[in-house]
């Protein structure tokens, strides 16, 4: 398990749980064994979901797509809710 700043919540599903998260989420992820026996790496998708008041994703934002781009999709979700 990784180790976050106390101000983060982490997610850390059972390998049943894991698969239902990823599959609601549509989350890429693999294992991809190493060199040695012991050693593994982890390919997956990266990026951050924006919900609304209600709970609802409404954006996906894709890893290094740049805060210009997020700050315009959220005034576009901010004059949506006017």
């Amino acid at each position: 398990m990784g180790k976050f700043d106390p101000t983060f919540v982490a997610l850390v599903p059972n390998a049943e749980e894991l698969t239902a998260v990823a599959k609601d989420f549509k989350i890429y992820y693999k294992k991809v064994e190493g060199k040695t026996p012991t050693s593994y790496t982890m390919d997956h998708s990266a990026g951050s979901y924006t919900f609304d008041t209600q709970g609802r994703i409404r954006l996906y934002n894709r890893h290094a797509s740049g805060a210009p781009a997020l700050a315009d999709d959220i005034r576009i979700l901010l004059k949506q809710a006017s």
